[in-house]
């Protein structure tokens, strides 16, 4: 086809053709605002899912880590779910005068008594042991051998509850084992009774006994049951509310050898959780 025949037919078929219908506004203005209101929607939807595992993330404080630790009772326990009191609450006050960024404490006074229950352990490291600090160099997948931790547990009639777990490894030449201390403070909503208590820790079970320390009841796991990332603790809850574990095992982790004997007596274990040093508020 030569330009002369093609402009003819172009012309020929438009001539022919029917105009197309004007444009309806009030139809596309109504498209338009459903498809915003979509996208609205999907925004919010990505937002609220971001916040639910921000929250989620900020409640996992004690939780359990490559050797097997994890929080104890019902605070600083295993990462509670998110729920309408971690984003209705703030948290408490950090020490810059804003509220903290989730449970931890990273600086200020709570933050310091959990370096200070860290000291009460290494202090009471028995004869025969050590308590090795943690390496210069230490692989991040290997457990540290000294840790600390400080975090908000609760409000409890207009009271903050707090918990605060430290443990050191103990060793003997080349052996370690773990000793471990969580204090959780006045106000907190654990059971009273010695040996109640003292399955509270961890959520673990075994065989209890009630040991007696001058006036004071205190529950001791002599026996755990099939969760052993333990062999022994002791539970005391203090006449001001005041709750105490104190834990101790043979096996620190896979990676190194454990002890051959446990290095606290079960009497000696019970007397460490009713020891004032471990008192803290």
């Amino acid at each position: 086809m030569n330009e002369d025949d093609l402009r003819e037919t172009l012309c020929s078929e438009m001539a022919t053709s029917a105009p197309p219908p004007p444009m309806a506004t009030t139809a596309t203005l109504r498209a338009a605002r459903r498809a915003r209101s979509r996208r609205r929607t999907l925004w919010a939807c990505a937002g609220s899912a971001a916040t639910i595992l921000a929250v989620a993330g900020a409640a996992t404080m004690f939780t359990p880590d490559a050797g097997g630790h994890s929080p104890a009772g019902p605070a600083p326990q295993a990462a509670p779910p998110p729920s309408s009191k971690d984003t209705a609450q703030p948290w408490p006050t950090g020490p810059d005068g804003h509220p903290q960024e989730d449970r931890t404490a990273r600086a200020g006074s709570r933050y310091d008594q959990g370096i200070r229950l860290l000291d009460e352990i290494i202090s009471v490291v028995p004869a025969g042991y050590t308590a090795p600090e943690n390496p210069a160099n230490q692989p991040t997948d290997q457990k540290p051998l000294r840790t600390h931790q400080a975090q908000f547990e609760d409000k409890v009639n207009g009271v903050d509850v707090w918990g605060y777990m430290s443990s050191a490894a103990l060793a003997k030449g080349e052996r370690m084992g773990p000793l471990l201390v969580e204090v959780h403070t006045a106000g907190n909503q654990l059971p009273a009774e010695p040996c109640a208590l003292a399955r509270q820790f961890w959520g673990m079970q075994g065989e209890c006994q009630v040991e007696t320390v001058a006036a004071a009841q205190v529950g001791v796991v002599v026996r755990p049951g099939r969760d052993d990332r333990f062999d022994q603790w002791a539970a005391y809850r203090h006449p001001d509310g005041v709750v105490v574990f104190v834990a101790q095992g043979a096996n620190l982790d896979d990676e190194r050898p454990g002890l051959t004997t446990l290095p606290f007596s079960v009497q000696q274990l019970a007397a460490l959780a009713v020891n004032e040093r471990f008192h803290l508020q």
